[in-house]
């Protein structure tokens, strides 16, 4: 099904069309594939003033009735889900495989949202720990923080979206939601559907804006909460601007995976030429450094460069296709010239290195220093580094040494070496037997370090969005 040729914003839950100034692009072809409504800063400030008179009823809603939302949410996807993954290809060049999967993975967020939309408990607390408290009882619940602000990326324009909207659906607190103007149609494509439901009148507004202009998705006191995903120079500036609100961010990472010496190769292999190379390397937590046990190296490398070969670039819409194009030209010379730099430092080009336009070939490189950025800093596109390394614990130290934590990948048969990992690595979240690149939507997601504050998966989001209110009874003597 082919884009409509043109898609309002969302303002108070209605849409509107005041202009078509952003043009979205077919990243493959670089054509307009479509054009899509811009808000200014007034619409922006009048949704704000919506959600806030939204809060209260919002927060009486039952609970039953958010959960039906959130499953129209689930049928709606379901329905439309050709036409998700077909936007999802042509906007982010995102091939077509890799968008079906996204797809898939929106339509399981929303339906863990709708799952614990009706468990959000809270607690009966004792209060009589000493002399003083006799005839005291306590509970607490927990209620919904108020409007929230979310700020999404280009890179999973649908589910990223949906991390932040199902959460704040599932407890009822109002958000205004700016997608990546680069990938704006998924995040609308959620607004219509949101649409079609009964929600309170402001509940929810999606506001494609230019960065410039979206000084209140940052700064408005109104807004209780900001979740932040995307890039770390932006992250921490918006924190230092969020005032007394909340602030959730995700951020960037540089992902290390650890290959011990009893690993099954066939099966490392293949999963990390998924985790390095799946939609174009573009995720936080895609494989960018590969440690590897110095008995292995040879042999993995080499098993690795020729898998890593045989990876088809091309059209996103093409089953067989796993590299596509990355998120713009500018995104594509930028990676293409660490590559060139590591390499004129001394590094080995294993394969790939060449550049068209925004399609950058699966690169694999060795003998990398650690101060080049392609190591130290966040790739995000088809490029990753080996080395070897003799002692685990070695490894471990090289791995927590980067700014970033966010995920990390360790293939080992070895119970210890697993326990010792996620002991001692400075990461949100270590994936045993697999990439870092793995996530399954309801598990506590986020980094630590320079890679974010916080965590996502659903019932984790819930914590941020409602805060606790305790309520104490005193029972009089001789009642």
């Amino acid at each position: 099904m082919p884009l409509k040729e043109k898609y309002p914003y969302y303002l108070a839950n209605k849409p509107a069309f005041p202009n078509e100034d952003l043009e979205v692009i077919d990243k493959y072809t670089g054509e307009v594939a479509t054009r899509v409504a811009m808000a200014e800063e007034p619409a922006i400030d009048q949704a704000i003033g919506m959600a806030v008179e939204a809060a209260e009823p919002f927060r009486k809603m039952p609970a039953y009735e958010r959960q039906a939302v959130l499953n129209h949410c689930v049928e709606r996807f379901t329905e439309r889900f050709d036409e998700l993954a077909e936007a999802l290809c042509i906007e982010a060049g995102k091939p077509i495989k890799d968008s079906q999967g996204e797809v898939g993975r929106l339509i399981d967020t929303f339906r863990i949202a709708a799952e614990e939309s009706v468990r959000i408990y809270g607690e009966v607390m004792p209060m009589d720990i000493s002399a003083r408290a006799k005839g005291y009882s306590g509970m607490w619940k927990k209620v919904p923080i108020g409007p929230c602000s979310f700020i999404s990326p280009f890179n999973f324009p649908l589910n990223l979206a949906a991390h932040k909207v199902a959460p704040a659906l599932a407890v009822g607190c109002p958000f205004v939601l700016k997608p990546a103007s680069l990938t704006p149609i998924g995040a609308l494509i959620i607004g219509e559907v949101l649409a079609e439901t009964n929600l309170p009148e402001g509940a929810f507004s999606i506001l494609p804006c230019r960065r410039d202009g979206a000084r209140l998705f940052t700064e408005d006191d109104r807004l209780k909460l900001l979740s932040f995903t995307g890039s770390p120079g932006v992250g921490w500036d918006l924190k230092s601007k969020a005032g007394k609100k909340d602030v959730v961010l995700e951020l960037g990472g540089n992902a290390a995976v650890i290959v011990d010496e009893d690993v099954d190769m066939n099966d490392a292999i293949e999963r990390i030429i998924f985790g390095a190379f799946y939609q174009s390397g573009q995720s936080c937590i895609g494989v960018q450094r590969i440690l590897i046990h110095e008995k292995v190296y040879d042999e993995f490398k080499n098993r690795l460069v020729e898998a890593t070969k045989a990876l088809k670039m091309g059209n996103p819409k093409d089953e067989d296709v796993f590299i596509g194009p990355m998120i713009s030209e500018k995104e594509a010379s930028r990676l293409h010239g660490w590559v060139e730099s590591a390499v004129a430092s001394g590094a080995t080009l294993l394969c790939g290195g060449n550049r068209e336009g925004n399609m950058l070939e699966a690169t694999l490189l060795e003998n990398v220093s650690s101060d080049q950025d392609v190591v130290c800093q966040e790739a995000f596109g088809p490029v990753a580094v080996l080395s070897k390394f003799s002692k685990f614990n070695d490894a471990l130290k090289e791995v927590n040494n980067s700014t970033f934590g966010l995920q990390a990948g360790i293939f080992t048969r070895d119970i210890y070496k697993a326990q010792k990992a996620w002991d001692e690595l400075e990461v949100g979240g270590v994936v045993i037997g697999d990439v870092p690149s793995w996530r399954v939507d309801h598990m506590p997601y986020g980094g630590v370090k320079d890679s974010g504050l916080g965590r996502e998966g659903i019932r984790f989001a819930i914590e941020d969005m409602t805060e606790i209110r305790l309520m104490v009874i005193r029972t009089p003597p001789g009642n």
